[in-house]
């Protein structure tokens, strides 16, 4: 393998935990909830869903299957999808909604995995090319910068910026474009299987890693460097 392409919810980095979320928004609102409210809030958005890069099946409603179906092609699907599922949640202030929203792209709502730092780095030392292949409505360049791992990544292919989605194979055949690969020579790191998995059709190899909290999954990275340069 050259070339390594990784995904990026719940492969290098993972979001934070919907309570986590819940309340960095709250604080920079200014709203304070007694402890029962704000748990059953943070549950209550955790059961539709509307935590993006959260792990969990979502049971999507009716008016927003279309967009859901979608929602990685374009910014604004992205947004809708979401915030679509938060407002199933009736809280305190609508205006929460939006900033829920907004602090989902922050990078200090991310957390890389203890050894992502150690696997690209690895990786940049065997002059394997790495690519950032993610199903995403907004760009996350920021949140690699903000963590120190920018420097170890050589391409970003997002999804809204190309208007497609894994699994279609087109993204796929992109990345290793812009990594000036074939197909055969890329390894596709991800947690999902099905979307992942797509770059199987294209003739990469696939490997897949669990989707996990940070402090569960300290080594899932590492077993790929047995195969890889």
């Amino acid at each position: 393998m050259s070339a390594v392409l990784f995904d990026f919810s719940g492969t290098l980095f993972r979001i934070e935990s919907t309570d986590s979320w819940l309340r960095a928004v709250l604080k920079d609102a200014g709203l304070a909830l007694p402890e029962p409210e704000l748990t059953a809030y943070a549950r209550a958005l955790e059961d539709v869903g509307a935590l993006p890069g959260g792990a969990g099946n979502v049971r999507v409603p009716e008016e927003l299957a279309e967009v859901w179906r979608v929602r990685d092609e374009t910014a604004e699907a992205h947004r809708a999808a979401y915030t679509g599922l938060s407002r199933l949640v009736p809280l305190p202030d609508p205006a929460l909604h939006d900033a829920l929203y907004e602090r989902h792209m922050a990078p200090d709502a991310w957390a890389p995995y203890p050894d992502a730092v150690e696997v690209l780095t690895a990786l940049r030392e065997r002059d394997v090319r790495v690519g950032v292949v993610s199903n995403i409505g907004w760009d996350l360049r920021p949140v690699f910068r903000a963590h120190g791992l920018d420097r170890l990544v050589d391409a970003y292919i997002l999804s809204f910026e190309h208007g497609v989605q894994k699994p279609e194979s087109k993204l796929f055949a992109i990345a290793c474009g812009a990594l000036g690969v074939e197909p055969r020579e890329a390894l596709m790191v991800g947690d999902d299987r099905r979307a992942d998995g797509g770059a199987a059709a294209l003739g990469c190899r696939v490997h897949f890693v669990d989707h996990l909290p940070v402090s569960e999954r300290p080594d899932g990275l590492r077993p790929l460097l047995n195969f890889v340069g």
